[in-house]
């Protein structure tokens, strides 16, 4: 587990009781949070009672009074189509909404990583296509090679549920932009994005709200490096926003439909043969 920091002797509300909802509940407490609990749903709400969560009736007018924040499940919409009537209350009383993904974000590092000669890192990996088993594959390669990593996210475990990092070790993540739309810290040190297609059009209000959940990913902070598919015009762009200059080796760009030219780290498909090239 990764314990949630900040939020110490605080009320945190948690809305959504599924596994991420009650696994983000269990980091929170480990946080030393008061953590209250809500779902629309009784049976959700019944298996949370079990798990020994305080519910909270986000429909009192008095349910936000001392609360410092409000942390959503991916699945609820907090802007489009309509906004869920808790997290708009949320939003007129001035509470913080927040998801795991950014609780995680903020509470990944600890002061016991200045005992680490090499600290944790986390690979961040989202798009329409491809992003799972880009993920599974990147865990697998460093499995293989012998270095320790953990698997979450979209796929695999939630990821408050990992365990605390080792030294050295490599977190994946699959993030979806369910998850990117909402986390207030995203700040991975490799961020991969793989393509675009329409997808998830009604909860992101079109095509460019789509794409501007995904690119969060790259603008919240910012990775250390980025690995950008630019065969779509918006991978096209984000590489051209995430480069400081025509020769910034920061930002690889992959292809598997033509032959990348120009100055930089380009990858692509050719002939059967994957190409490299960095100049």
């Amino acid at each position: 587990m990764i314990p949630v920091s900040g939020f110490e002797d605080q009320k945190v509300i948690v809305l959504g009781l599924g596994r991420s909802g009650l696994a983000t509940a269990a980091a929170l407490q480990a946080g030393g949070a008061e953590v209250l609990c809500w779902d629309d749903g009784a049976e959700a709400r019944g298996r949370a009672e079990e798990a020994g969560r305080t519910l909270h009736d986000l429909t009192r007018r008095e349910a936000y009074q001392g609360v410092a924040a409000l942390i959503t499940s991916p699945g609820i919409p907090h802007l489009y189509p309509t906004t869920n009537p808790h997290i708009a209350r949320a939003y007129e009383e001035g509470v913080p909404v927040d998801n795991d993904i950014g609780l995680f974000f903020a509470s990944f590092g600890t002061g016991d990583w200045v005992e680490f000669d090499q600290p944790p890192r986390v690979i961040a990996v989202t798009g329409s296509n491809g992003k799972s088993t880009t993920s599974a594959l990147i865990h697998h390669v460093l499995t293989e090679a012998g270095r320790p990593a953990q698997l979450a996210g979209n796929i695999g475990r939630g990821v408050l549920d990992l365990d605390p990092p080792r030294e050295g070790e490599v977190i994946v993540l699959e993030l979806s932009s369910y998850q990117t739309e909402l986390a207030r810290a995203l700040t991975p040190d490799v961020a991969v994005f793989t393509n675009l297609s329409p997808d998830h059009l009604d909860r992101h209000g079109g095509l460019g709200g789509y794409f501007a959940a995904k690119r969060r990913l790259f603008s919240e902070g910012g990775p250390d490096r980025a690995v950008i598919g630019v065969d779509e015009p918006e991978g096209l762009f984000l590489a051209g926003q995430m480069a400081q200059g025509p020769g910034d080796d920061r930002v690889m760009r992959v292809s598997v439909e033509r032959k990348l030219t120009g100055s930089g780290w380009l990858i692509y498909a050719r002939k059967g043969f994957l190409s490299e090239t960095r100049k």
